[in-house]
């Protein structure tokens, strides 16, 4: 009799689930268009600085903004607007994700710069919420996220195009203990949203003039879920003749990203949520690791720009918060100069990013005190920047 009941609430809560979904397919059949940002007479950037590590490495890139953006900021063009409300214990108090009146905020910026936000894991002192950054990705429908990791001297010229509401993490805290002893999550991909990622990274591959395009899965195993996105990536393909397809399975492209021999034939790269959270941090770690590398969330209405790493709680309860790396959101924050339009820019902050991480590296972030500060770092990035020789500094690294 007890297990009889238990399935029963566990179809009863299966069932609520699959009607929240279709309703989010419904959503998803609707046609938005895409902003414009060309034509944007003012743009309003959210600054959310997060928690842990987040306040102190946002606000370094924030002032590299501010000198990047300063003509633009005086003319009204340009708005850096500070979200607050957002932090784990105020997110804890409220009993949300987003609070509501935080979420309210956000919508009204087109364009969003995230440090870390602290997601509840089991043990941790806080309720068990579902994680900030899931919910805002979904609340805002940014179906996109898109990681590079560029590095020249080794030939890696990557762009990572990961699902971003879908997957096994939309339902993370959704699943269900059906007895003490049988634990189910559940994992969703749809058509609609298949699609719309997968065409991304095609037309990125397009008009950048990217000749491979390369989709991730393990449907030899997941073979319902991961074989939707799979028949999904072959179907697109079909429509993009002049560029050249493949299909890697995730523990396989795991390994290829490590061969010397291989990795360099790799472009673009798209996968499901999970797949690319994974793969995309490892990625990272030949690009000198979480911390060096930006992240975009994309949407046809919104965007946010984050730092790939969390909030590094350890750091900052041993003290060492103002020796976090802050190069992950500088890079992100490149990333939001070139979708707001600002190519010129992000291509002399990048540039700049390069030089300072990859060439010179007259200054060190360690995350201990034997190593910079991020507000050091951060001078170190503006000197540079403010160079007269910066594009002879740049090409010289080139030869």
């Amino acid at each position: 009799m007890y297990q009889a009941e238990a399935i029963q609430k566990a179809m009863d809560h299966f069932g609520k689930l699959l009607e929240l979904q279709l309703k989010i397919v419904e959503q998803m059949k609707t046609e938005v268009n895409w902003v414009d940002f060309s034509v944007a007479k003012h743009i309003v950037i959210g600054i959310v600085g997060g928690d842990g590590i987040g306040p102190y490495i946002t606000r370094e890139a924030v002032k590299v903004l501010e000198y990047l953006l300063h003509e633009e900021m005086a003319q009204g063009k340009i708005e850096l607007r500070n979200i607050e409300g957002l932090t784990i214990e105020e997110r804890a108090k409220a009993m949300k994700s987003i609070p509501d009146n935080v979420l309210g905020e956000l919508k009204n910026c087109q364009v969003i710069l995230k440090g870390p936000l602290t997601t509840p894991k089991k043990g941790d002192p806080w309720p068990n919420l579902e994680s900030a950054n899931v919910a805002m990705r979904r609340e805002l429908d940014l179906f996109a996220n898109v990681r590079p990791i560029k590095i020249p001297v080794q030939g890696i010229d990557w762009i990572f195009f990961r699902e971003n509401t879908e997957g096994e993490y939309i339902l993370g805290s959704k699943g269900i203990n059906v007895t003490d002893d049988l634990a189910v999550d559940f994992k969703v991909i749809t058509t609609q949203g298949s699609e719309r990622i997968i065409r991304l990274a095609f037309e990125y591959a397009k008009k950048n003039g990217m000749k491979r395009v390369s989709a991730v899965t393990k449907a030899n195993v997941i073979k319902t879920t991961d074989g939707k996105f799979l028949e999904m990536a072959k179907k697109i393909s079909k429509e993009y003749q002049d560029i050249e397809f493949e299909d890697w399975f995730v523990d396989i492209m795991a390994a290829k990203l490590v061969d010397t021999k291989r990795r360099t034939q790799f472009k673009v790269i798209v996968l499901p949520n999970l797949y690319g959270d994974i793969l995309t941090d490892e990625a990272a770690e030949f690009q000198g690791g979480v911390g060096t590398a930006g992240s975009a969330n994309i949407g046809k209405r919104y965007a946010m720009f984050e730092a790939i790493h969390g909030s590094a709680p350890r750091m900052v309860h041993e003290g060492r918060a103002t020796y976090a790396d802050p190069s992950s959101i500088m890079r992100a924050a490149v990333m939001m100069l070139k979708h707001i339009g600002f190519a010129d820019k992000a291509e002399k902050m990048e540039k700049t990013l390069d030089i300072c991480c990859q060439f010179e590296k007259k200054i060190r972030i360690t995350g201990r005190p034997e190593g910079a500060t991020c507000a050091q770092f951060a001078d170190y990035v503006l000197d540079t920047l403010k160079a007269i020789d910066l594009e002879s500094k740049w090409a010289s690294y080139q030869r």
